[in-house]
């Protein structure tokens, strides 16, 4: 791409970046007309939509070879690696324009599907027996296998006509003789659910009245199945789920409008492409199958998102690339449709317009994943082998547009913490918000993660706007303290910093770096915050006079520190603990090697300040290093010491802590101290249930296991 980039005149590459949304039909026509006359971008669009060509060619033997691999691994119970030979298999079976091979896609779908069945995604499950349903209607395993996940759901009618289906299908005499068993079950709990005239799980909350105007049809179509009725604590006010893309539709002979059909036909551009472009793709997709499917055949233009695009504020290199992507996605869509769909002469122009749009309103999909896994946390607890330490990461799974979600504005401090349950968003409050109050999440940027200019400068580059929520225009202790120095005065609380803090006699403080200023700040009502902050930053207090607080004084009593010497010291000390983490295994680490971290963090404690970022995360990291030594009351000691930073700079419910408290778990449940593991867990157990109410224990499975093997411990321990 790059290359391509090279090859446009510089005179047409500066009428794109200066041009503005108005001059987007003009440099679009003008762009595309020049690299249609390309060899170079003939040959890229080529390699990007030739089949023949593409990186995953379909194969039906390698297919077919995969498929085995994952029957091997559902025998097994090694669900989670049959999951992954199964979706490979999907991906390289050659889908026959005659249908021919519709039974084999079906059966490898109806496999995943019971995979995933096993795994409890059962949004997932439903939608891959659709799939099978889709491609062969008579496959009686399609019908049965919705029709049990269908009673996973207590969606019972549903699940027996799928069941009655699957019995009229069936050949054999086993298989009839299972289903009718299974059909004999969930008959009989469908009879008790009418008896007690409890409704199924998908309907709308009867006390929630305004439940069904909070659901979203995102760009897609939304499952029947899911979930509708709103989250909320119980005093704290309520939060609709909101959802994203489906493929699902509600019977199994009704038109799809599959979301990456234009994907499947074994060209490559989809896994060559930037995530956004993809995106961009999917929706520009969606808009056209839906146009078609109404019946609807008049020239495409592209969706109204009614988003912002911030075209207008977008850099000369961020507009010029995103008229080289619009165009080469432009004729991979061209590609796929042929002659079946018109362009209007906008199309390209939109296509810019949309791929801003998503830039600057997408969410990331992340699910939490353990970074030892369930099974290895269950081993070393059970075992008391000494060497785990809990510890989850956040993993970025996909990227999707939710319309409703667009609207919520940001702060470094939200109210609202956002999490998703396969594709559907939910926003859980996690503070008690007054009626009138707004609901802010999170963009990114939270208070704890990073100072106030790196929030700032964040913001503006990705966002195009300056930050004025209450924690970007009230001086706060962590945004003081988070990357400062501590004062060379040993009985001094001040921090020392690198920004330049100019104080107003109106008690308002100018934050600078160097000539650039960063943004202005309130004083705070000292008799509402902790007294810490007075303590940090005292001159900001005593008096009502302006004055300056220059880079490498104290902000408590004025005096002076050597910042350059004292930020290349505590780099170098840093770089020495962070060593531990380069290790592929602290089985056998030299004592020396250990050593040398602790007089680094000795270094560090003498320079950073007490409440300082980087002294929690040198902390964090020996805490690991000796809990896979097996030093566990070392491990105890740095990791609580960790934790009490971090309380700090962020606060004692944020989920961070959570997260920190499990590690503290993990070691004391090490340690065969059941009691403080309780205490620990019992804290971290109540911050996981504000933040996700009661979907704790399926986004977070390990959870399950840690209460069960502490509540076994602390039992022990009486």
């Amino acid at each position: 791409m790059e290359r391509l980039k090279s090859a446009v005149p510089a005179e047409l590459r500066r009428a794109v970046g200066e041009g503005t949304a108005a001059d987007l039909p003009s440099t679009t026509s003008r762009l595309l007309a020049f690299l249609e006359a390309l060899p170079l971008f003939r040959q890229v669009i080529g390699e990007l939509t030739d089949p023949e060509l593409a990186l995953c060619r379909k194969d039906k033997g390698r297919a077919a070879e995969l498929k085995g691999k994952g029957n091997a691994c559902f025998s097994k119970r090694e669900f989670e690696q049959a999951l992954g030979f199964y979706s490979q298999a999907l991906r390289y079976f050659p889908i026959s324009p005659d249908g021919t091979d519709a039974s084999l896609i079906a059966t490898l779908y109806v496999n995943r599907a019971s995979t995933m069945h096993k795994l409890g995604l059962l949004e997932e499950c439903l939608r891959d027996c659709d799939r099978a349903i889709s491609v062969s209607p008579n496959y009686a395993k399609a019908w049965y296998r919705r029709g049990m996940v269908n009673a996973s759901f207590r969606n019972y009618s549903s699940s027996i006509h799928d069941l009655e289906v699957a019995l009229s299908m069936e050949v054999t005499s086993s298989g009839k003789s299972n289903i009718e068993q299974e059909l004999k079950l969930i008959l009989q709990k469908h009879q008790n659910v009418n008896e007690v005239g409890t409704a199924s799980s998908n309907c709308i909350n009867a006390d929630m009245p305004h439940t069904g105007r909070c659901q979203e049809k995102a760009i897609g179509q939304m499952s029947c199945n899911q979930n509708t009725h709103l989250e909320s604590n119980n005093n704290v006010v309520d939060i609709a789920k909101l959802s994203v893309t489906s493929t699902k539709s509600k019977t199994p002979d009704s038109k799809q409008i599959a979301e990456h059909r234009h994907e499947c036909g074994g060209a490559c551009w989809a896994a060559v492409l930037p995530a956004d472009i993809v995106l961009a793709g999917r929706i520009m997709a969606q808009y056209i199958e839906k146009q078609l499917l109404v019946g609807k055949r008049s020239t495409i233009s592209g969706p109204n998102l009614d988003l912002v695009h911030h075209y207008d504020q977008d850099s000369s290199a961020s507009k010029f690339e995103s008229h080289i992507y619009a165009t080469v996605l432009f004729l991979c869509l061209q590609s796929y449709y042929k002659s079946g769909v018109s362009w209007a002469e906008d199309s390209l122009s939109q296509l810019v317009l949309l791929i801003c749009q998503i830039k600057v309103n997408s969410i990331a999909i992340v699910h939490m994943k353990s970074m030892d896994g369930v099974k290895a946390l269950t081993k070393g607890f059970s075992g008391f082998s000494g060497d785990v330490m809990c510890s989850v990461e956040q993993v970025r799974v996909a990227q999707a547009i939710y319309m409703s979600g667009s609207f919520f504005n940001h702060s470094c401090r939200p109210n609202i913490h956002a999490y998703f349950h396969s594709r559907t968003l939910i926003l859980r409050s996690t503070e008690y918000i007054k009626a009138g109050s707004p609901i802010e999440l999170s963009y990114g940027p939270q208070v704890g993660e990073m100072d106030l200019p790196e929030r700032q400068k964040s913001l503006r580059e990705n966002y195009y706007f300056s930050c004025g929520c209450s924690s970007c225009s009230v001086l706060s202790l962590s945004d003081l303290v988070m990357n400062s120095f501590c004062c060379p005065q040993s009985n001094c609380l001040g921090a020392v910093s690198e920004l330049i803090h100019h104080r107003h006699k109106e008690n308002f403080v100018h934050v600078s770096i160097g000539e650039s200023h960063v943004c202005t700040l309130s004083l705070p009502d000292v008799s509402k915050f902790d007294e810490d902050i007075v303590k940090v930053g005292k001159l900001f207090f005593k008096s009502d006079t302006m004055f300056n607080i220059d880079p490498g004084f104290c902000m408590s009593c004025r005096s002076q520190l050597d910042l350059s010497s004292a930020v290349a010291m505590s780099d170098r000390a840093t770089s020495k603990i962070n060593r531990l983490k380069e290790l592929p295994s602290l089985d056998n680490v030299p004592e020396v090697l250990i050593a040398e971290a602790l007089q680094s963090l000795e270094r560090i404690e003498k320079l950073r300040h007490p409440y300082s970022k980087t002294l929690a995360q040198s902390h964090d990291t020996i805490a690991e290093a000796f809990a896979k030594v097996g030093d566990q009351e070392q491990a105890r000691k740095h990791c609580e010491a960790s934790i009490k930073i971090l309380e700090k700079l962020y606060h004692p419910r944020h989920i961070i802590i959570a997260h920190e408290l499990i590690k503290l778990v993990s070691i004391e449940l090490s340690m065969g101290d059941g009691a403080s593991a309780a205490a620990a867990f019992a804290r971290a157990d109540a911050i996981f249930s504000l933040y996700y109410g009661p979907d704790v224990e399926r986004i977070l499975p390990y959870v399950d296991v840690l209460r069960r093997t502490v509540s076994e411990r602390s039992i022990d321990s009486c």
